[in-house]
């Protein structure tokens, strides 16, 4: 484990203090927040550039402004840097990933074949991401009748390490298609560590601002999720 993700939050956090009047974000601002949206991309490609220590340290700071149940803070990273475990990792990738092809039939199942699923051959840097179920903090606040908002809570700070770090240039992939008894067993963690995420962070070998999956003719966007119901 990353010893530097269990030291204190509060040591050398960015923008503890709180500004007497809030800031204002301009139009230029703006402009910039929704192309950040835009370009923030699941990347499987990567190089093999090595992430600065003090680059991450500064994403897992900002990791910590993201919004939690309860102020619960639920989240845990593993940093996984052994060759050993990578292995155990890829090989549950390998088998999951099969089993995934075997569901599809057809120009289906030729198209998922190729697709590349996974960063994990070169990104350089590789993070498990897990939710502490029996976490203290919060005092079980908002959680007591909907307890998945913990996990949710996890999401939430991982859609900010994405955006914070496409901010600084770097692509982050998420992998999905893993076992997730077999990631914990291979990590080793405490039992009441329920694993949400295995995540690819490096430099991207090639960066665009439509979604990989639909330049390859797999899904599009649609207007769906846009629907607002009134009741």
């Amino acid at each position: 484990m990353n010893p530097h993700a269990m030291r204190d939050p509060g040591e050398n956090m960015i923008g503890l203090s709180s500004p007497s009047q809030p800031p204002a974000f301009d139009d230029h601002f703006c402009d910039r927040f929704e192309k950040l949206l835009i370009w923030r991309r699941d990347v499987r490609q990567f190089r093999s550039d090595p992430v600065p220590d003090d680059l991450l340290e500064r994403l897992l700071d900002l990791v910590q402004f993201a919004p939690s149940v309860g102020n619960s803070q639920p989240w845990r990273f593993v940093r996984v840097g052994s060759a050993s475990t990578r292995d155990a990792i890829r090989s549950s990738f390998e088998r999951c990933n099969r089993d995934a092809l075997a569901g599809y039939r057809g120009e289906r199942a030729k198209a998922y074949a190729g697709l590349k699923l996974s960063g994990l051959d070169r990104a350089p840097l590789q993070l498990a991401v897990f939710c502490d179920i029996s976490t203290e903090q919060g005092h079980g606040l908002g959680r007591a009748t909907i307890p998945e908002t913990l996990t949710w809570s996890v999401v939430g700070a991982i859609h900010i390490l994405w955006l914070s770090a496409r901010v600084h240039g770097l692509g982050l992939g998420w992998v999905s298609i893993l076992d997730p008894d077999e990631v914990t067993s291979a990590l080793n963690v405490a039992l009441s560590w329920r694993f949400v995420a295995y995540l690819c962070l490096g430099w991207p070998d090639d960066v665009h601002d439509v979604p990989e999956l639909e330049r390859l003719g797999w899904e599009a966007r649609t207007a769906k999720g846009r629907v607002v119901l009134e009741r």
